[in-house]
């Protein structure tokens, strides 16, 4: 009765796939949970235990598009750099 290596060669199945709120490969196929947010349940899964995870999870870690004054479809100021180059030449 082997339990080491050999054994090995009999996992072929994926347990996890693409989560549909969170987008990681946590969900869990036979669980139908989500190992990062806990999607299934209402909630999002946060714990105390984990304080940097939440401090990656929080609010101002996203786009902050309220913040940075709702630029959309803009294109950015040429660095001077480019702007000094074209204009020696």
């Amino acid at each position: 009765m082997t339990r080491g290596t050999s054994l090995f060669g009999k996992h072929r199945n994926k347990t996890h796939t693409l989560c549909r709120r969170c987008g990681s490969e946590a969900y869990h196929l036979q669980k139908s949970t989500c190992g990062k947010c806990g999607y299934s349940a209402k909630r999002k899964r946060k714990y105390n235990w984990s304080a940097k995870a939440k401090r990656r999870k929080t609010t101002r870690t996203g786009r902050m598009r309220f913040r940075h004054g709702f630029h959309e479809g803009t294109t950015p100021k040429p660095k001077r750099a480019a702007v000094a180059a074209s204009s020696s030449s």
